[in-house]
């Protein structure tokens, strides 16, 4: 009877959400992007340039453009394969440039931070700051690093070294920055500004940019028809974007509950595109429709992607979360969250390396690094539901009522699987 009253706000809640909350997608907006199309791996421009490259060779320019290429391939694929073939471009550009020497390590740089690197993308980062030459591209890198490394004084102070309202990589920056403060409404002011600067040059690749983030950012605050229109936005100039596809899909899956639609949506991303975490995302639907034999062959697809080992760290995160919810392997998931604090201390980091600690039974030190590395820090609602967690398994009932309140809000964000975990805090 006790569970009973304590699911029954929960059904309540979830009834008046499907019932109160209008459909704003159309497939017919977005079904002419599903048409399944192998994206392109090659072109006579892209040969022009890789022929030129022998083992001896020092055709500098011909790295920097062939490691462009890989890099969209890249995306347009998921195939890491491509990623790591940008990164081997690039370092032998970076080991005989004797002009352009700060852009190459920039751009492997970006290369690393990419496949998670972020503290060999930090050395590289500083030897461009040495080399003197594009100073405030330098310092931009030097922000998105130290955000990733968790150092956000040193990011700040990266931050303010480029302010220029007029420029589209201050502003990106500044939207990211406060969104990491949690200022939500300034973020998306911040990258409104952006998308006006991206949309007076023309330029696409900034638009696609713009659209995207502040699609995610609408999101954030709970603006579902604005992230849709910009998703469709970002598809109407690149209609084989896969991250515009998943934000469909998610609005589709978490704020119209419409999971079979959402699955529609990522078959045909996953048709042509390798990345393992679309995987994941079809097991947390197939979750929620109760199919549990797709939930585990999704998961499962997963598991058999990620072995790869040219993936490194990169689904580190993924794979914590995993082990400890789905797996059940918390001496695997200890191990990986361990790993995943040495590469990148971040607030998320420690996030799930308490959460591990509290599922092995050690709530102490989960509380101890929730005070100490967590708290006050991040306005993640993932990261808050495992920290409302860790109180509640510590009796702390004030903080778990006032994390609930925030929680509440957030649900879109954590997905309606995450409804029920809320509800039981």
């Amino acid at each position: 009877m006790k569970s009973l009253l304590i699911l029954l706000p929960l059904l309540l809640l979830f009834s008046c959400n499907t019932e109160e909350k209008n459909t704003i997608t159309n497939n017919e907006d977005y079904n002419q992007y599903l048409v399944s199309k192998k994206p392109e791996t090659t072109s006579k421009y892209f040969e022009l340039w890789n022929n030129k490259i022998k083992e001896d060779s020092t055709q500098l320019s011909s790295f920097g453009i062939v490691a462009s290429q890989y890099d969209a391939y890249f995306k347009a694929t998921g195939t890491i394969q491509y990623l790591k073939k940008a990164e081997k471009s690039l370092e032998k550009a970076v080991a005989i440039a004797a002009t352009g020497r700060a852009e190459f390590r920039r751009s492997l740089a970006r290369n690393y931070i990419s496949q998670h690197r972020f503290k060999e993308a930090l050395v590289l980062a500083e030897e461009a700051k040495k080399l003197g030459s594009g100073i405030t591209e330098t310092h931009g890198l030097l922000f998105d690093v130290h955000m990733e490394l968790g150092n956000y004084r040193a990011a700040k102070m990266y931050l303010d070294s480029i302010t220029d309202p007029s420029s589209f990589g201050y502003l990106i920056r500044a939207a990211k920055w406060n969104d990491y403060k949690g200022e939500l409404p300034t973020t998306i002011r911040y990258m409104e500004q952006a998308k006006q600067l991206a949309e007076k040059s023309s330029t696409k690749h900034l638009k696609v940019w713009s659209y995207t983030n502040l699609a995610d950012y609408y999101g954030h605050a709970d603006k579902i028809k604005e992230s849709y229109e910009h998703y469709l936005k970002t598809l109407a100039i690149e209609p084989q974007n896969a991250y515009a596809k998943k934000g469909i899909a998610w609005i589709v899956f978490s704020y119209e509950k419409n999971p079979q639609e959402a699955l529609r949506i990522l078959d045909s991303i996953t048709t042509n595109n390798e990345a393992p975490d679309y995987y994941l995302l079809k097991s947390q639907i197939a979750s929620f429709m109760k199919n549990k034999k797709q939930e585990l062959l999704n998961l499962d697809e997963y598991l058999i992607r990620v072995k790869n080992e040219a993936y490194g760290d990169m689904y580190n995160a993924y794979n914590v979360d995993l082990y400890t919810n789905n797996v059940h392997d918390l001496n695997k998931a200890l191990q990986l969250s361990k790993r995943e604090v040495n590469n990148r201390p971040t607030p998320e980091s420690y996030s799930l390396l308490a959460y591990t600690h509290l599922k092995l039974g050690d709530n102490k030190k989960a509380l101890s690094i929730v005070k100490n590395h967590i708290e006050g820090k991040t306005f993640e609602p993932a990261i808050l539901l495992r920290n409302a967690e860790i109180y509640k398994e510590a009796g702390d009932k004030a903080k778990v009522q006032e994390l609930k309140k925030e929680l509440s809000t957030a649900v879109y964000e954590l997905g309606p699987n995450m409804l029920i975990n809320i509800e039981l805090l």
